[in-house]
């Protein structure tokens, strides 16, 4: 009986394995497929930039965070309600965006610079999330009269102490382990079976998660599924982890600027949001004491602050800054 009862917990062990594994393979495919219809290619003077577009309105170049891309600029744009032409683009080694011989920061500035230009558009709003941040800085610094604005979620940015990076617990760096390794069906079996180990990886403390609102975890949610397939975006993980995060002269930015961090990011990115909001003039900064990296549960606020800015900030939301602009080769493909 023991040993009819053993063949039976293998038999069963290995069909829901085998049910896991093909229900794992449905969701790559699905999500490859996504990813690729998803966006077009632009082909810049800078190189070809992978990038997507929703909405009409003023420009806003919407740079995505660390594990992300296109598809995760198009999702963190959502916080900020409509009446905006988004234009999300994919940054070095991001699904198919390719990584040139200078990858650091500055060069990426001068790519969102070319796929601006090659879609016309002189003048944007500036957002930049997380990793996504040093870009959107730079881009700031060296094409100040077509920034309209700048905003940096949650950014990396330089304080003194260096003291941003992932949590130090057991589950991220566990997790931190898989996303190195680029390891789609482990990150993608953590995911269904322990969320809370995934979303204090992604800088939320867990039990932030956990009580927010079903509205909210599905946010969460939507992110997590936004990593994979995570052997399309290991590439530009590394471009950003290789990133060489220095003091920028901040007080040359001149134009409107907000920054929003939170107290109990667990990526601690609280102390270089307040650095760089000390350093810049007249910027804004906000903090909210719960929500993490990802700023879980505030994304009503989120929004009400940003369109609160971006009004204010020279009446932006009333009228378009994405006129119709030829620059010097500006629609070439690189040679």
């Amino acid at each position: 009986m023991t040993g009819k009862l053993a063949r039976i917990l293998f038999i069963a062990a290995l069909t829901a394995g085998a049910t896991t594994y093909a229900r794992y393979r449905s969701d790559m495919a699905k999500a490859r497929a996504d990813l690729d219809r998803g966006s077009t290619i632009a082909h810049t003077a800078a190189g070809p930039i992978e990038y997507a577009e929703r909405g009409e309105g003023p420009a806003l170049l919407m740079i995505h965070g660390a594990g992300g891309g296109y598809d995760q600029g198009l999702l963190l744009a959502d916080d900020f309600g409509g009446d905006l032409r988004v234009v999300a683009p994919s940054r070095f080694g991001y699904v198919r965006t390719p990584i040139p011989p200078d990858a650091s920061p500055a060069a990426q500035a001068d790519a969102h610079a070319a796929l601006l230009d090659f879609l016309g558009i002189e003048k944007a709003i500036v957002a930049g999330a997380s990793a996504g941040a040093p870009s959107a800085i730079e881009f700031a610094l060296r094409y100040p009269g077509r920034v309209s604005a700048l905003m940096l979620l949650v950014p990396r940015t330089y304080h003194p102490s260096q003291s941003i990076g992932a949590d130090e617990s057991a589950e991220s760096q566990a997790v931190l382990r898989l996303v190195e390794a680029s390891v789609d069906f482990p990150f993608w079996l953590a995911a269904r079976i322990s969320r809370r180990s995934v979303v204090r990886f992604l800088g939320v403390p867990p039990q932030v998660d956990a009580s927010a609102s079903e509205a909210e975890k599905a946010r969460v949610s939507r992110i997590i599924k936004s990593i994979l397939p995570l052997s399309s975006r290991v590439q530009g993980i590394g471009v950003d982890g290789a990133a060489d995060i220095h003091a920028w002269p901040l007080e040359q930015i001149s134009c409107p600027v907000l920054i929003i961090s939170s107290e109990d990011d667990l990526y601690r990115t609280l102390p270089g949001a307040r650095f760089t909001a000390a350093h810049i003039p007249g910027s804004e900064l906000h903090v909210f004491k719960r929500g993490g990296h990802l700023m879980v549960g505030q994304s009503a606020k989120v929004r009400h602050i940003v369109r609160d800015f971006l009004q204010r900030s020279r009446g932006l939301m009333s009228h378009a800054h994405d006129k119709p602009f030829k620059a010097a080769a500006a629609a070439e493909p690189a040679s």
